[in-house]
């Protein structure tokens, strides 16, 4: 549904005015241009109420993305100086989508959605005599409480129309942002490691 325009408007108001010769019809009277100009006010306001239905979607919100931050408790300890919009936006819908867990799936789903590429986690076990055989590694110590995030190589960032605005670079490197929000969510007893590429 589109929102109502200022012509829409004056018809409304004309249809509402009193009959008779005091109160003429035509488009061309001092009459009608009032009219139009006091449509105006309710069209702004329609036309504002329908871009509030956008905003309320964090992934296309603009003018409502600060009062998203406060709601989620952001820019935190992982966010970046001259974040990107999206960026900003891909830090909202995180925290407002993310259930929380300790399961190699759950950091595999998060690592997926920083990186925008399909990341996998990779759990050590220890050395077992009985369900280890001769050619495991032996990762006794410390690896038990160790995983890996296996992401793709390290993704650039590039500008893009519709989504990024005047002001940001062109291109940007780096998961430091997957690295801190995947080390944020680890159990406090685990060693999470970061591996990239194929």
């Amino acid at each position: 549904m589109q929102p109502y325009s200022a012509q829409d408007y004056a018809a409304q108001l004309a249809a509402l005015l009193p009959q008779g010769a005091a109160w003429p019809r035509e488009p061309d009277t001092v009459l009608a241009g009032l009219l139009t100009g006091l449509a105006e006010e309710p069209a702004r306001v329609d036309a504002a109420a329908h871009a509030l239905l956008t905003e309320l979607d964090p992934p296309q919100s603009l003018e409502l993305l600060e009062a998203w931050e406060r709601v989620c408790g952001l820019p935190d300890g992982c966010s970046q100086p001259g974040e990107t919009v999206a960026e900003r936006r891909e830090a909202v819908v995180l925290r407002l989508s993310a259930q929380g867990g300790q399961t190699p799936a759950y950091f595999a789903e998060v690592a997926t959605l920083l990186a925008g590429a399909v990341c996998t986690v990779r759990e050590y076990r220890p050395f077992r005599v009985g369900s280890s055989t001769v050619g495991d590694v032996l990762t006794n110590g410390d690896w038990p409480q160790a995983f890996t995030t296996q992401a793709p190589s390290v993704p650039i960032r590039a500008f893009r129309v519709g989504q990024s605005v005047v002001g940001e670079r062109l291109r940007s490197w780096g998961n430091e942002r997957l690295e801190c929000i995947v080390r944020r969510l680890a159990p406090a007893h685990s060693i999470p490691m970061f591996t990239y590429g194929a």
